[in-house]
């Protein structure tokens, strides 16, 4: 028997369920996956608190995977049995042994990427291709402000906008966490969590301000992330690990900067997108631009992987291992 982690309803770490259950048999264009990995993400966390809710409960959590096509439906043309792929987005269901998916949303993996990399790096290569070619087209000379330079997305937000020709601002918990990301290749980082990032940044920038802040933090950060921006620049607000965000005034945007509300869920629902990340993924992979790997738990321990999110405590993404 397999094994499942469920969420019988939006809460504390308490509703996640350890389920055995039968492997599923796939239907039309859909494989069966054997997951080698599974990615832990903010993400999920946000859908157990119910803050981005569901369709319906009880409900599989988990939007990112690796692991290899073990079973496949009618009309499938495009795997064959033991074909090693990955995949970031809906529908929902990672947190599981195997998991049926729609055969569009597997990406295949080259033999040269471990389905660890894959499995810790696929949703976060999505947002990060979002972040830095949709939301804001960042190229050579672009001066980018990142938050948690030294997680999971950080780091391959890093080491992407780094190969596009940027120069990066992090931001990082504790000195531990900037050797880390200066790993990664940030240029310059804002170390602790009351350093005064606005003066640092207009330091760093010659009272220029970045080009384009990605926000992932939420609560009070993103006011003085927008601060951090030059004139007709851009803050991309896309997380709230840190709570909620107060309100934002217009007038908080003067002098001609702009907002962004990116949603890597909604983006990759579009085939089209999805595609097209996956493509420009599989490429960064062979560069070696991939998120770093962090703290490993056993399947069954997807509460205890939460707790170490939520604590702020992990560097790296976090992976469960059936």
């Amino acid at each position: 028997m397999d094994i499942a982690v469920t969420l019988t309803a939006t809460g504390g770490i308490d509703q996640l369920q350890v389920l055995e259950r039968a492997p599923q048999t796939p239907g039309p264009k859909e494989i069966r996956i054997r997951h080698e990995a599974i990615g832990v993400n903010f993400l999920d966390i946000y859908h157990r608190k119910g803050i981005y809710p569901l369709p319906s409960y009880p409900s599989v959590l988990g939007a990112e995977g690796a692991g290899i096509v073990e079973a496949i439906g009618p009309e499938v043309a495009n795997f064959v049995l033991g074909d090693r792929v990955a995949y970031a987005g809906a529908p929902v269901g990672a947190y599981a042994s195997t998991r049926l998916l729609p055969a569009e949303r597997a990406i295949k993996l080259p033999d040269g990427v471990a389905s660890r990399t894959a499995a810790a790096s696929t949703l976060k290569g999505v947002t990060a291709y979002m972040l830095l070619n949709r939301t804001y087209a960042v190229k050579p000379g672009t001066t980018i402000l990142v938050h948690a330079a030294a997680g999971g997305l950080g780091a391959i937000l890093v080491r992407w906008a780094k190969h596009l020709g940027a120069t990066v601002i992090g931001t990082v918990s504790s000195k531990a966490k900037a050797t880390l990301a200066r790993s990664h290749g940030a240029d310059h980082l804002v170390v602790g969590r009351d350093a005064d990032l606005v003066r640092e940044v207009m330091d760093l920038t010659a009272s220029r301000g970045v080009d384009v802040g990605y926000d992932g933090i939420g609560g009070a950060m993103l006011a003085k992330t927008i601060q951090c921006i030059r004139p007709f620049g851009t803050a991309a607000s896309f997380g709230q690990a840190a709570g909620p965000i107060p309100p934002i005034s217009l007038d908080q945007l003067r002098p001609n900067r702009a907002l962004a509300h990116p949603s890597m869920m909604a983006a990759s629902a579009d085939p089209a997108f999805y595609a097209e990340a996956a493509e420009a993924l599989i490429d960064a992979f062979r560069l070696n631009i991939t998120a770093a790997t962090g703290e490993e738990f056993a399947l069954k321990d997807a509460a205890k992987a939460h707790i170490e999110l939520e604590a702020g405590r992990s560097a790296g993404s976090l992976l469960l291992i059936p």
